[in-house]
């Protein structure tokens, strides 16, 4: 006998612009952001130092700067799981996204 059930994905997880307000929710609290503002800005640092002084080495800290505060502000703050676990590419590209929103204030900070 085959199964022929077939598996939909979440609606949230049709496309980016479904997700983003899902994404948003689970960031519901303002230290939350703010974790996540710091390991993004650290991130963007790391990379750009890197590129610039040729210190390659030095993206060994991405991860740790980028999953670090994120996670430390869900477990801890937000009480909740990170979006990276359930998409992680568009938690990904969700940390930029909402980084740039709270960099023009669209989002508070």
């Amino acid at each position: 006998m085959t199964n022929t059930t077939s598996v939909e994905p979440a609606p949230h997880l049709a496309s980016f612009k479904a997700f983003y307000p899902f994404y948003l929710g689970e960031h519901a609290n303002r230290a939350c952001r703010r974790l996540h503002f710091v390991g993004t800005s650290l991130v963007i640092f790391t990379v750009a130092y890197a590129l610039f002084t040729g210190r390659y080495a030095s993206l060994w800290f991405v991860p740790l700067f980028g999953y670090g505060f994120a996670w430390y502000a869900h477990f801890f703050i937000e009480k909740n799981r990170p979006a990276t676990f359930k998409a992680p590419f568009y938690s990904l590209a969700g940390d930029f996204v909402m980084f740039k929103d709270m960099l023009i204030g669209r989002i508070p900070f």
